[in-house]
């Protein structure tokens, strides 16, 4: 006889973000409506007519990580490990705890070390292959994220895990993480994602045309692209029944995923590939879609990703689909922890009832038609909220939230 999945809810939350480090710090920017804006430093932006994005300031990993030299790190790596640490914390998590603990850590990227790439890319030309730093090579592969992660958390019975598909990359780890937890391969599971600013991604975002030069405003008539960001985003998963054993504090419970990839086109999104994304994770939630109450957007604000998602969640909600935000109108398209940190948001909005606004928002693009909750947070009794990750490739991943014990979410 076949065991009934278990039931998963998520415990922990850490998050490094350009409004607020740490589950307290991300509320509370989330809920001020925190604008991360401000212009890059991470390399040289001479040449380009604008470099604004959503860096990481003010934030020393060294203050968080416990055994890992976070000079060893590459900044992505150091981001994944120092947001693992902080959602161990949040989780009540012990050495103890983990200790020989069945763990899985899946960490979602876009760039993995590609800001080391970058520095080892510039000594290479200037000076030749004598000038490579070897050290930093070590730091470049992307599977350094999970396994930083690992070290750090002091885990000994884990299965580390990278996940490369670009901006769904985040959603996606949450989803894996899940499917662990649920039937029974690991005991806990420590999910999300991580990326830091490179110039191989912004220049790549700025060619094509989709960098705004001053703020990021989905679903604004006015949007003129994204502003690039970078962080980290990990929540701990764990089974209910492990929870309550405990006596763990749960945030929300994890209710089902949806992925697919439609494949239609590198960078364009499609419609209907969006849309039966949401219905398979809804499907898999067992979730009608009039139980959902908030849907935290991919949300770019470039042209076309804010129109066709729109549209596909109007293909699946209807007419009167629930509030939906965009929530890289504060901290920025953070890559392959947008999606975990979007989880991170929802974990929180559930748990301390409110919606955090899409900010810089002066007219709704009649074309998109939904309520974005502009500028300013509301107070909001959140039961399912769901988390939209969408990638170059088509490649789409939906997680859906809800609160424990709340009706459609048991």
């Amino acid at each position: 006889m076949v065991a009934a999945p278990r039931r998963v809810v998520v415990t922990g939350l850490g998050a490094v973000s350009s409004i607020g480090t740490g589950a307290a710090g991300f509320a509370a920017g989330l809920r001020a409506g925190r604008s991360g804006a401000a212009p890059i430093t991470a390399f040289d932006t001479a040449g380009y007519a604008h470099a604004t994005g959503c860096p990481v300031t003010g934030f020393d990993a060294g203050r968080v990580l416990r055994r890992v030299p976070a000079a060893g790190l590459g900044r992505a790596a150091r981001f994944a490990a120092a947001a693992a640490r902080m959602a161990a914390a949040d989780a009540g998590l012990t050495d103890a705890d983990l200790r020989g603990a069945r763990c899985q850590v899946a960490i979602g990227t876009t760039d993995g070390g590609a800001d080391e790439l970058d520095a080892l890319t510039a000594a290479r030309l200037a000076a030749g292959p004598a000038a490579l730093d070897r050290a930093a090579v070590r730091r470049v592969p992307a599977a350094a994220l999970p396994a930083a992660a690992a070290r750090e958390l002091g885990l000994t019975a884990a299965e580390a895990i990278t996940f490369g598909t670009a901006c769904a990359a985040g959603t996606h780890a949450i989803g894996d993480g899940l499917d662990a937890v649920r039937v029974g391969d690991a005991d806990l599971a420590f999910c999300g994602g991580a990326d830091a600013l490179c110039r191989k991604t912004f220049t790549a975002f700025y060619r094509l045309g989709t960098v705004a030069p001053d703020a990021c405003r989905p679903f604004d008539a006015g949007r003129r692209g994204i502003l690039p960001g970078e962080g980290a985003g990990v929540l701990v998963l764990e089974s209910l029944d492990s929870a309550r054993a405990r006596g763990a504090r749960v945030h929300a419970e994890v209710l089902g995923y949806g992925l697919n990839c439609d494949a239609r086109h590198p960078v364009a999104p499609d419609e209907r590939g969006v849309a039966r994304c949401m219905e398979l994770a809804l499907a898999d939630a067992g979730v009608a879609p009039a139980d959902v109450d908030l849907i935290s957007a991919h949300g770019t604000g470039t042209r076309a990703n804010d129109v066709t998602e729109a549209r596909a969640i109007r293909a699946v909600f209807g007419d009167a689909p629930p509030r939906t935000v965009g929530l890289k109108s504060m901290f920025g398209h953070t890559m392959g922890a947008a999606g975990a940190l979007s989880a991170v948001a929802c974990a929180l909005a559930i748990a301390h009832r409110f919606v955090p606004p899409t900010i810089n928002h002066r007219r709704t693009d009649p074309e998109c038609g939904l309520d974005c909750v502009p500028n300013e947070a509301v107070e909001a009794d959140l039961r399912v909220v769901q988390s939209n990750g969408l990638a170059f490739g088509g490649t789409n991943a939906v997680v859906l939230l809800g609160r424990h014990g709340a009706a459609g979410a048991a």
